[in-house]
């Protein structure tokens, strides 16, 4: 066998080793939105506990997802995309074995643990094993793949829930991981990044920071918005906010250094991003169990009617990027943004308990052609928003931040749709649902706003879906979602 055959079998290889792990990460933020009734008459949980088993894998996804890159760049990539893809497995089958909620939502935290680790190494894996001059198509293939689980996500947790059971959303992970495990030992090379120091200062306060403040706004209208576990919550999870922020300042290696957001583009790209994932989120989280329990869906049918929202990027991205690479990413990504807004206040306005599906169409679509336009856009405003020394960091920071807005807005939006509505009756569910829907709306509005603040077009924006010439290994090795 020639030397240019063997690289071209590595890189087939790499490629469906990782295609195949990544297709797993990215299905699993969205599969479980489905299966939340069914989960609920099983398990007999409230409102919040549903929420924990969608944020537990957001946020713990989000906080280790820099680290778990910075651990593979220390001690060998192949190693650490193992040892996260081998967490991620056994957590799926923890998930579909739990006995209850409180069990659930663990193994869902254990799960976002695995793919933190194992996600931002599936590029950096590709990349070392692709030439230069195929990596363009390669990404794009991996990218696919990563949207296709994005989209089928509602669709393929609907189907197993109402076919097999809700269970099966988390033991489809197992099979698929027992035959990656070893194929990733035979088949992937070993390779080490720089060496850089680990960061757990910055993680442990993030990681606090973080879950305090989710924390306090599922058990606001629990508890009451005065007590003491919500008050400790916001002002202790603020304080260890502030003292990350503190020490991505001061510290010579912090995980996410302060200075970069002293650019405009890189603050204002990374804000667009965590908001359109705020409103994004928690209406996926609320819809998806309106068209069952309030409209009388099955499982199956709630997610085929998700398509035209969650779907829409695979259709409408190429014209995204013939866009965005004609005009610059700025007018797209707020074109986008708006967009999102306008159909999720479509749907804040049109929802009521007889409803029917042609009055949401026009709402789905809305949102899905805003989703596309944001994502076509949106890496590369952030990779050139920063050094090309900087591109890896920018890049996990824009991921990370994308999977907090998810987690936030969860809890923002069930937050407000229990202060006004809740289970039960019909209208009851309504009531809570429509302000719920505006508040997303809004706060992807001012996404929108914070994307129309991004600088005009520079020299150093590539064309969109391309590599940025620069970014190199280096560029992707945080990478995620």
């Amino acid at each position: 066998m020639s030397q240019q055959t063997a690289r071209r079998g590595e890189a087939a290889w790499a490629l469906a080793i990782t295609s195949v792990a990544g297709f797993m990460a990215a299905l699993d933020n969205l599969v479980v939105t489905t299966a939340l009734p069914a989960i609920r008459e099983d398990f007999g949980g409230a409102l919040h506990d549903l929420e924990w088993t969608v944020s537990a894998y957001t946020l713990t996804f989000a906080v280790l997802l820099m680290f778990g890159a910075a651990l593979g760049d220390r001690f060998g990539r192949r190693k650490l995309f193992i040892v996260g893809l081998s967490i991620f497995t056994g957590a799926s089958a923890a998930a579909a074995l739990a006995p209850g909620i409180e069990a659930l939502v663990a193994a869902r935290a254990v799960q976002g643990v695995g793919a933190a680790v194992m996600m931002p190494l599936t590029l950096t894996l590709l990349t070392a094993a692709v030439p230069v001059a195929k990596r363009g198509m390669v990404y794009g293939i991996w990218g696919a793949v990563n949207g296709l689980a994005v989209a089928s996500g509602p669709l393929i947790g609907g189907s197993l829930t109402e076919h097999v059971s809700w269970q099966w959303i988390f033991w489809l992970n197992v099979p698929l991981g027992l035959v990656v495990l070893p194929l990733a030992r035979l088949r992937l090379s070993e390779s080490y990044g720089t060496g850089a120091p680990l960061d757990v200062t910055g993680t442990v306060l993030a990681s606090g920071g973080l879950f305090g403040i989710v924390y306090a706004l599922i058990r606001g209208n629990i508890d009451g918005w005065t007590s003491a576990t919500v008050l400790i919550g916001l002002i202790g999870g603020g304080v260890l906010l502030a003292l990350f922020v503190r020490h991505g300042i001061r510290s010579e290696n912090p995980m996410l250094p302060m200075r970069l957001f002293r650019s405009r583009a890189f603050s204002a790209i990374n804000a667009a991003s965590m908001l359109m994932f705020v409103g994004m989120f928690g209406a996926i989280f609320l819809l998806s169990q309106f068209l069952q329990t309030v409209l009388g869906y099955s499982p199956t049918e709630a997610g085929l009617r998700m398509l035209p929202w969650t779907g829409m990027p695979m259709i409408v991205s190429p014209l995204a990027a013939y866009l965005a690479d004609r005009f610059g990413g700025r007018p797209v990504v707020t074109a986008g943004l708006a967009l999102q807004a306008v159909g999720l206040a479509w749907f804040a306005v049109i929802v009521e308990p007889g409803v029917s599906y042609a009055a949401q169409l026009p709402a789905l679509i809305i949102s899905g052609i805003g989703m596309a336009l944001y994502f076509a856009p949106a890496a590369n405003l952030v990779m050139s928003s920063v050094r090309p020394s900087e591109q890896g960091i920018a890049s996990g920071a824009n991921n990370a931040l994308r999977e907090v807005g998810g987690a936030l807005g969860i809890a923002i939006l069930a937050s407000v749709f229990s202060a006004q509505g809740g289970y039960g009756p019909a209208q009851h569910f309504v009531d809570g649902l429509a302000p719920a829907l505006w508040v997303g709306a809004a706060l992807v509005g001012v996404g929108a706003v914070a994307a129309a603040l991004l600088p005009g077009r520079t020299v150093t924006e590539e064309p969109t879906g391309a590599v940025p010439a620069a970014a190199g290994t280096e560029a992707r090795t945080h990478a995620g979602v």
